[in-house]
């Protein structure tokens, strides 16, 4: 574990830090502190939803009671759609979950504003620990950028990225009224070539398979979700969940069909073994995802290495959803231990922490940028 790894006491940071405050310049003093912040945290969450379906959620000052000096930082967003309650549908069953209906879900963009208010209610140094997401738009709209652009605007100095987004997701797409999300469509393009230009990270939910595919044929989103990422090298992605969903299982061939499909870890391999996918990288969020990655020492043993061999190009998240209390907050980064036991210290300080504040700290930079150079 990283806090048995490389933990400091707080009295000695505390040392470190008045030491180079009399010696250094602030931006050492900057650098040298977020370092001193770094080691006494086991992770950075790359994927926090505030509230949930229902648009309900944990207060920003308990989540931060929660993360306590366990977590560093963490992303901060919402989620974009809203769960209809349907009288016709459930009677007086209130559902809070897309599951537990089958009324539709429509695009919440007022999540954003939403979001923006409780960081604005926090101090200068606990801002420093959350980096917001802007998620309530429809990436099948043309105007979706429109909205991102918006958001910038009217506040200045808050949003890092844009997501958690869903392209195709299960059960939840098919939820959706009007005109299907889809990666052939160039309205997400449009979302993406702006994310470049402001420098905002993305954060993309595009499961790679239809639900309950045939294990035996390639996964049907797997082409497309290539050639969109390879079509926008200039922006910086996060595929969330390495592409898996509740029922969108690992892909998995016989011996026959090996040449038609490999394993899901090969399929992710071979992304980041290429060089036109060096602005790519994975989350290892959800506790779906980390059932599959502990389910058997081969599991184990398959995501240590991968993970080992390219330790700048995962990060890990919770993908947790307004958590009550902070064991359901930490239960997935539980979930994980079989593998961080096995990973060299170097992964594991880059997968849970050092890769978030590369990615993240990139992007604080040219969005505060942009949004001077776009002032109104």
């Amino acid at each position: 574990m990283l806090s048995q790894i490389a933990r400091a006491p707080f009295r000695t940071a505390f040392v470190i830090l008045a030491g180079i405050s009399l010696l250094a310049p602030a931006s050492l003093l900057k650098s040298r502190t977020q370092s001193v912040m770094s080691s006494t945290a086991q992770f950075n969450d790359s994927h926090f939803h505030l509230t949930n379906y229902i648009q309900e959620g944990i207060d920003i000052r308990d989540f931060l009671r929660i993360m306590g000096t366990r977590v560093g930082r963490s992303t901060l967003f919402g989620i974009p759609l809203q769960q209809q309650w349907s009288f016709a549908n459930s009677g007086d069953f209130a559902p809070t979950y897309y599951l537990q209906s089958d009324a539709p879900l429509y695009y919440y963009s007022f999540t954003d504003a939403y979001i923006a208010s409780a960081y604005r209610s926090l101090s200068p140094e606990e801002q420093k620990r959350f980096d917001p997401m802007i998620t309530g738009f429809n990436p099948a709209d043309m105007y979706a950028v429109d909205h991102i652009r918006r958001v910038l605007k009217v506040f200045p100095g808050v949003f890092s990225g844009i997501g958690e987004f869903t392209i195709h997701k299960e059960f939840v797409s098919s939820k959706i009224p009007g005109e299907t999300a889809s990666l052939k469509n160039p309205a997400l393009d449009r979302i993406l070539d702006f994310a470049a230009e402001a420098g905002l990270v993305v954060l993309i939910h595009n499961d790679i398979d239809i639900p309950f595919a045939r294990q035996d044929s390639e996964p049907v989103y797997l082409a497309q979700m290539k050639a969109v990422l390879k079509r926008h090298p200039k922006t910086t992605i996060i595929w969330a969940h390495t592409g898996l969903g509740r029922v969108v299982h690992p892909v998995r061939s016989s011996a026959e069909t090996a040449e038609r499909s490999s394993a899901q870890l090969k399929i992710v391999e071979t992304i980041l073994a290429d060089p036109d996918f060096s602005h790519v990288s994975f989350d290892i969020s959800w506790d779906e995802v980390a059932k599959y990655a502990i389910a058997s020492p081969e599991s184990i043993s398959s995501v240590k290495t991968i993970l080992n061999r390219y330790p700048d190009r995962f990060l890990f998240g919770t993908d947790a959803v307004a958590p009550a209390k902070p064991e359901a907050y930490f239960a997935v980064f539980e979930m994980w231990k079989p593998v961080w036991e096995q990973l060299s210290k170097d992964a594991v300080f880059r997968v849970r922490i050092g890769n978030y504040e590369r990615l993240f700290d990139a992007a604080r930079e040219k969005v505060r940028h942009w949004e001077q150079a776009n002032a109104r």
